[in-house]
């Protein structure tokens, strides 16, 4: 059986527990996942997703860009902000 239809007929508690375990980096029974095994579980995740249609916002590595990150919203304020930073002194000029 090739790698494809072995991901394709796992069951959604084998793909929930191995969900768990890149999340975790670590098997239900407390092993550490090696590098290679989370490449893996990332490959057999992505290739179940896909085959079984899981909605893009549910997916492993799904980054919602409809709002902005902690670090935009960081950024955003301080351009807005009337202080202005430089270089030479480290500290903002108002």
């Amino acid at each position: 059986m090739s790698f494809e239809n072995a991901v394709k007929n796992l069951t959604p508690e084998i793909y929930e527990a191995m969900k768990t375990a890149l999340e975790l980096g670590k098997w239900p029974d407390g092993k550490k996942l090696s590098m290679e095994q989370k490449e893996l579980c990332m490959e057999a995740l992505i290739t179940y997703e896909i085959s079984h249609n899981v909605p893009e916002e549910q997916r492993v590595g799904y980054i919602e860009r409809d709002r902005p990150t902690p670090c935009a919203l960081k950024a955003a304020a301080v351009e807005s902000s009337s202080g202005v930073w430089t270089p030479e002194s480290g500290v903002s000029k108002h």
